[in-house]
């Protein structure tokens, strides 16, 4: 029971009087008594029919809207999902839909909440406020059924370029002529001058992955007004399924990103670079008008025992990898980009944030996929957190994870100085001290007799 203090109590009745829903109420006394589904909530579509759904305990109706694009003009029809089993809603539409863009309301309290694409979109119009259904198989590449991941034996093998995708090709230097999209990163034959700029200076490098910061759908960047000078590195999710459309050659249009994410990714494969993808399931960029709280407030999220939201990010929340829904979220997120993306690794941004159990399904999810998927991310919180250390995903416990690696900032505080004190210094600068954090950082951080951390910034 103890960890019940964790969670605020709640006393949740929810009544539900459409004409689609018998009248019902239901009573839960904390998100642990939420109800769990094991099916897929991914939308189902063919050229026949279209299955909507969506997960939703608290609701007392849900509705999807539909729209002919995913900006601006009216919606064109509404309809009713029914609620089934353990809180799962759906709704079966017939005709080939593809093409068609809309987004779910849910009746919570009397209150209908705000549309939401939902958290299972997969296609979004501009902003992306909108899902669209979508035909993925045509937005594969030419080719893309023979595209190969680039193998690694052991994770000690990868060499990794850590890079934004538009930064790299923004400025006129990089001899670009696709600045700032995802073709862009792979367009060959850029020079500055004699030297080889983009994807083929990669290459020079002798790089084996590149590590693209997030370049899933963020709120930051009003993807409508590209001309004007805007800018984020994209740790502020909005739709964790969708490709940023910032960095697409078409924004407005949902299949054009997804299409030329995979072109990018083909390419990379085909210069035996593997693609790394920075992934951010720690926190939202929103928290009360979020797409998760607009489909089930608070359950998401942790909260403190006052039932504040809590905020080991530092970015205003923390979500709950703990609770069973939001793990099967981020496992189905991560087998997601991996099976329609070909990703070949991922990097979990503020990963202390997540449990242990949480991490280790994902990696012997992703690894049932391909044993060479590389699974790593950052060993620590960027604030205190409801969640045990004991229990956290963090370096110390690195050991119970033996399919996750976690980044060593300890090497990189020893060779270059504290990211977080303009004025300090590294072993190059001529600091003192850090040869003992160094040497950690070569071994990979176990334990070893010639390693002294008695005194040292690693004790």
């Amino acid at each position: 029971m103890r960890r019940h203090l964790y969670f605020p109590i709640l006393l949740m009745i929810v009544m539900s009087c459409s004409s689609n829903n018998q009248s019902t109420s239901t009573v839960f006394a904390n998100y642990n008594d939420y109800p769990v589904v094991h099916e897929s909530l991914w939308l189902d579509y063919n050229p026949n029919r279209t299955v909507f759904k969506i997960w939703s305990p608290t609701a007392e109706d849900v509705r999807v809207n539909l729209y002919r694009t995913g900006y601006g003009a009216t919606k064109t029809s509404s309809a009713y999902l029914k609620n089934n089993s353990n809180a799962l809603w759906s709704l079966n539409k017939k005709g080939d839909l593809a093409g068609t863009y809309y987004t779910f309301e849910i009746l919570i309290n009397g209150i209908w909440q705000p549309e939401t694409p939902g958290i299972y979109a997969q296609a979004v119009g501009v902003n992306g406020n909108r899902a669209m259904i979508v035909d993925l198989q045509k937005t594969n590449p030419s080719g893309w059924d023979n595209d190969q991941r680039i193998k690694i034996d052991k994770p000690n093998e990868t060499i990794i370029y850590e890079l934004h995708v538009r930064d790299i090709t923004s400025h006129e230097s990089s001899g670009s002529n696709l600045s700032g999209k995802y073709l862009g990163l792979v367009e060959g034959n850029t020079k500055i001058g004699k030297y080889a700029t983009g994807i083929d200076h990669l290459k020079e490098l002798g790089i084996t992955h590149v590590h693209l910061l997030p370049s899933y759908d963020h709120y930051s960047i009003d993807e409508t007004k590209l001309d004007s000078p805007q800018y984020n590195w994209g740790y502020d999710p909005q739709n964790y399924n969708v490709p940023e459309g910032s960095f697409a050659s078409d924004p407005y249009n949902a299949e054009v990103r997804i299409a030329e994410f995979k072109q990018m990714v083909k390419k990379f494969h085909e210069n035996d670079i593997g693609v790394i993808l920075d992934v951010v399931y720690n926190h939202t960029g929103k928290t009360e008008g979020s797409n998760f709280n607009r489909e089930v407030p608070g359950y998401y999220y942790r909260q403190n025992k006052d039932g504040s939201w809590s905020n080991a990010s530092g970015c205003g929340n923390e979500t709950a990898s703990d609770r069973p829904m939001m793990k099967k979220f981020m496992i189905a997120s991560i087998l997601y980009w991996a099976q329609e993306y070909h990703l070949d690794g991922f990097r979990f941004d503020l990963m202390g944030i997540h449990d242990i159990p949480t991490m280790n399904a994902i990696a012997d999810a992703v690894k049932e996929i391909d044993s060479s998927i590389f699974i790593y991310g950052e060993g620590w919180t960027a604030g205190s957190s409801p969640l045990p250390d004991q229990k956290k995903a963090i370096k110390r416990n690195t050991h119970q994870m033996p399919k996750v690696s976690a980044f060593s900032d300890d090497i990189r505080d020893g060779i270059k100085g504290s990211v977080f004190e303009d004025k300090s210094t590294g072993f190059v600068s001529g600091a003192s001290q850090m040869e003992e954090s160094i040497k950690s950082g070569v071994i990979g951080s176990i334990n070893h007799p010639q390693v002294n951390y008695q005194g040292s910034s690693l004790e």
